[in-house]
């Protein structure tokens, strides 16, 4: 298995989780997303993007960095470029670091749907901002997850779900139809090994593996 780093332009903190998910990895920058570099002890081996949100001041061995620029008026996110320049070179599994958060709430849920779609097409695809995971789910296939016991999760349906099946939670669901835009699968919680599980439709895992702050 290829795996490839993807550094995007949303939130992120340092987990000891992430660090392990990114070790021995391939990287790849979008535009801003440089600047976790290195927050993450990670060297890209290309940076793409229009640029126009490039930091400034950039220490020396970030700025050397192989470029590849494209235009600001195109029909593609950096973040997507990443991804086909990824695919491009062989990925066959992809980690879009910063892929919640920040500025732009357009870009964060590009980011779940392609997600999706890389899934569905194959590649095996983790978001994470290092608090926050999203993981497609493909109909027909039972996931299992190593998630500790009392981690939040949710799940995300993007279309209606057939035969949705939750297993090792504080709130399980069995062989249920669930109807798009229900809230019925956000906050639940892990008890045990969760396993996740529906006949047809499409829809996304979001965990919460590290603490969130009190608030």
């Amino acid at each position: 298995m290829s795996t490839f780093t993807l550094l995007l332009g949303g939130e992120l903190v340092r987990t000891p989780r992430l660090d392990i998910q990114t070790a021995g990895t391939r990287v790849i920058a979008a535009d801003s997303g440089i600047r976790h570099a290195d927050m993450l002890g990670l060297l890209p081996e290309l940076w793409v993007g229009d640029f126009d949100s490039a930091p400034a001041n950039l220490p020396p061995h970030l700025a050397k960095v192989p470029q590849e620029r494209f235009p600001a008026e195109k029909d593609k996110t950096d973040g997507e470029l990443a991804v086909a320049i990824a695919r491009q070179s062989g990925a066959t599994k992809l980690i879009l670091v910063g892929a919640f958060g920040g500025a732009r709430a357009d870009h964060a849920f590009l980011h779940l749907a392609l997600a999706v779609r890389l899934a569905e097409e194959g590649i095996d695809v983790l978001l994470t901002s290092g608090a926050q995971e999203g993981v497609p789910l493909l109909p027909g296939h039972a996931a299992r997850f190593d998630y500790a016991d009392d981690t939040l999760f949710s799940v995300l349906g993007f279309s209606e779900l057939t035969g949705l099946t939750i297993k090792g939670a504080k709130w399980p669901l069995n062989d249920i139809e669930m109807a798009f835009g229900s809230s019925l699968t956000i906050s639940n919680a892990v008890k045990g090994e969760l396993e996740i599980s529906f006949g047809s439709g499409r829809a996304l895992l979001l965990a919460h593996p590290f603490p969130l702050p009190e608030t």
